[in-house]
C-alpha cells in the first residue's frame, strides 16, 4: 500500500482509582477512561506522525482525604480516530465500530476507588492493545480486475488523479473522488486495488481489497469488453467469464456483499470489436445459467449478481461517461428513498405499539 495505512496498533491504559480513607469511610475517585472519538479530516497516518509512541493514558482518580471524603474521577483520555474504523482487542474480539463524526467507542475502562467494599485499596485500570481497523466509507467502490480502466473512469467521472499506466496493478493503494453534478450533489466513488482469482483466500491484495468493499454502499464493477488475461502463465478470460469470476471471488469472501445494489459498466467500447463482443456478453448476462456448460465448475457462483443497470462505456473517448453519472445518481437515490421509507415504516410501526 506504500504511504497508505490501514490498520493501527495503540496501546491504551486507564486510570487507576484514589485511595480510600478508612478513618472517616472515605471514597476514592474512579479512574479516567480512554475513549476512541471519530473525528473527521483524521487520518491513520496523521494519528501515526503525531502520536508516534502511540501510547494514550487517562489521569488516576483522586485520593479521598479529609477535605473531599469523594475523590473526583481522573480525568479522560479521547483519542481523535477516522471515520469507518473498527476497533479490535488483540484477540480479534470486536469493540464497535466508528462510521460518523461524535461516535464513541469505550477502549479502557478506569478503576474503581478505594472504598469499604474493597478494603479501601483502589483499582487499576483497564490496560490493553487495540487494533484500529480502517475500511473505506465511499457510496460506491469500483470492483475489477486489474487494467480494467477503473482509475481511468475515476479521473473522468471525478476531480481524483490516480495513477494511469497500461499495465496491471497500477492501483497499489485505494484512491478516493468525488462525482459532483450540477445541482451540487456529490457521490464519493472508490478506486480499489485490481481483483485477481484466489483474492478471497487472500492471494494478491486479497482481503486488504476486499474489506474496503464491505464499507461502500454500492458496487460499480467495471469489465473490459475484449476480455481480460493478467499474463502468459494464466488463462485468457472472456468478458462473461470475468463478471463470473468477481462475483464468485466477492461470494466467497463473504456473501453478505452480493447483497449490495451493484451497476455493471462494459469498458473499452472505442476498440475494434468491441460491437460483436458486447452483443454477445449481453446475450449471456441475459440468461446466465444457459451458458455455465462452457465453464470451469469453481468458476460459477451459487447466486449471480443482478445488476441494476449496464452501460456501454470508454474512458478513451468519454462514450456514455455521462450517462453513467446519471444512473449512479439515479441509483443512490432510489436505495435512499426506500432507506426512509423502511425507517417511516418502522417509526409507524413503533408508534401504532406504543398506542
Amino acid at each position: 500500500y506504500g504511504s497508505f495505512i490501514d490498520a493501527l496498533r495503540l496501546y491504551v491504559r486507564a486510570g487507576s482509582g484514589g485511595m480510600g480513607y478508612p478513618r472517616l469511610g472515605g471514597e476514592g475517585g474512579r479512574g479516567g477512561d480512554v475513549w476512541l472519538v471519530a473525528r473527521e479530516k483524521v487520518t491513520l497516518k496523521n494519528m501515526r506522525a503525531r502520536y508516534p509512541q502511540k501510547r494514550f493514558v487517562a489521569g488516576a482518580g483522586a485520593n479521598s482525604s479529609v477535605k473531599a471524603l469523594k475523590g473526583e474521577k481522573g480525568k479522560d483520555c479521547e483519542v481523535h480516530v477516522p471515520l469507518g474504523i473498527s476497533v479490535l482487542c488483540e484477540d480479534g474480539k470486536l469493540l464497535g465500530e466508528l462510521n460518523a463524526a461524535g461516535e464513541r467507542v469505550l477502549a479502557a475502562r478506569g478503576g474503581v476507588g478505594g472504598s469499604l467494599a474493597t478494603n479501601f485499596m483502589p483499582c487499576k485500570g483497564q490496560r490493553r492493545i487495540v487494533r484500529l481497523d480502517l475500511k473505506l466509507i465511499a457510496d460506491v467502490g469500483l470492483v475489477g480486475f486489474p487494467n480494467a480502466g477503473k482509475s481511468s473512469l475515476l479521473s473522468k467521472i471525478s476531480h481524483a488523479k490516480p495513477q494511469i499506466a497500461s499495465y496491471p496493478f497500477t492501483t497499489v493503494q485505494p484512491e478516493l473522488g468525488k462525482i459532483m453534478y450540477t445541482d451540487y450533489k456529490q457521490i464519493s466513488v472508490a478506486d480499489l486495488p485490481g481483483l485477481i482469482e484466489g483474492a478471497h483466500a487472500n492471494r494478491g491484495m486479497g482481503h486488504k481489497f476486499l474489506k474496503h468493499v464491505e464499507r461502500t454502499k454500492q458496487l460499480l464493477l467495471v469489465v473490459d469488453v475484449s476480455g481480460f488475461q493478467l499474463s502468459i502463465k494464466t488463462p485468457f478470460r472472456t468478458a462473461f467469464e470475468t463478471v463470473l469470476l468477481l462475483t464468485k471471488e466477492l461470494e466467497l469472501y463473504k456473501e453478505e456483499l452480493l447483497a449490495k445494489p451493484a451497476l455493471l459498466a462494459i469498458n473499452k467500447m472505442d476498440l475494434p470489436g468491441a460491437k460483436d463482443n458486447w452483443n454477445e456478453l449481453m446475450k449471456q448476462l441475459e440468461k446466465p445459467q444457459d451458458f455455465f456448460h462452457l465453464l470451469e465448475e469453481e468458476m460459477i457462483p451459487a447466486n449471480t449478481l443482478e445488476f441494476k443497470d449496464i452501460i456501454p462505456i470508454s474512458t478513451y473517448s468519454g462514450e456514455g461517461i455521462e450517462e453513467l453519472k446519471t444512473t449512479i445518481r439515479k441509483s443512490i437515490d432510489e436505495e435512499a428513498e426506500q432507506e426512509n421509507e423502511e425507517y417511516r415504516e418502522k417509526k409507524l410501526l413503533l408508534l401504532r405499539t406504543s398506542a
